[in-house]
């Protein structure tokens, strides 16, 4: 069995596999200051370790990131593959900076089906991210405020405005606080989302594919206007390709 670890500063994504699709998946919060003992008793409860046999990680919360390494080698003898320098991806990126792009953001990319040749991927998590791949090759990433970040702000810059659960109004004119920042912070995303599309079609000039993924893309999908598919496991897909792309993890 492979135990895929997608970290990311809210949730930690965990996808169980049979090395060819994803089976099962579960989320837990990522909490930084969790022990790995801590964290492996509480994966007891969903996971069973006894089947693994290949453990990846792609994380952007370092300290957490140690804590998974070191449950692989002390409770299950194993060695992790962890998306970093050194890790064959076959992707090509063509940033400033390539170094810089999160292993997230090339888990996304690799993850999409081999017959895609251009898409706009938007992962809607802790950040926003918009990844646009041809070719096996990311040319441009946006990032902007997820969600929970907005809300965060939103009340703590705020004396009156409460906390509130994320949730899609019936209708787009609030009539009581909760209902305004609720349909602020959904359909202000799904206008952002049909935004972006249009400028990033504008810029490129050529038509893409678009797919949302992460944990709110189901939500936010029915609220956009454009066509666009969700698959919400992308990450953990991309992620396992990237594995089965380094046979050095799989003697």
């Amino acid at each position: 069995m492979f135990l895929l670890f997608d970290v990311g500063n809210t949730n930690i994504f965990i996808g169980i596999s049979d090395g060819f699709k994803i089976i099962d998946t579960y989320r837990l919060n990522t909490e930084v200051t969790k022990t790995a003992d801590e964290y492996y008793i509480q994966m007891k409860n969903l996971i069973d370790f006894s089947t693994v046999k290949h453990i990846a990680i792609s994380s952007v919360v370092p300290r957490v990131t140690e804590r998974l390494k070191e449950i692989s080698t002390k409770f299950v003898g194993i060695e992790p593959l962890i998306v970093g320098p050194g890790i064959k991806t076959g992707l090509n990126i063509k940033t400033d900076h390539p170094r810089e792009v999160g292993a997230d953001l090339i888990c996304d990319s690799v993850g999409i089906d081999d017959d895609i040749s251009k898409a706009l991927i938007i992962d809607l998590g802790t950040a926003i991210k918009y990844i646009y791949v041809k070719n096996k090759t990311i040319l441009g990433v946006i990032i902007t405020p997820g969600v929970t970040i907005s809300i965060k702000a939103l009340v703590g810059q705020t004396a009156l405005l409460p906390d509130i659960d994320i949730e899609v109004p019936k209708k787009v004119l609030g009539t009581n606080t909760i209902h305004c920042m609720q349909s602020g912070v959904t359909y202000g995303v799904a206008s952002q989302v049909d935004g972006l599309i249009d400028r990033i079609r504008r810029e490129v000039n050529e038509d893409f594919e678009v797919i949302l993924t992460g944990g709110l893309s189901e939500m936010i999908a029915p609220l956009c206007d454009h066509d666009l598919s969700v698959d919400s496991d992308l990450i953990l897909k991309g992620l396992l390709k990237i594995y089965n792309k380094n046979e050095q993890f799989r003697k």
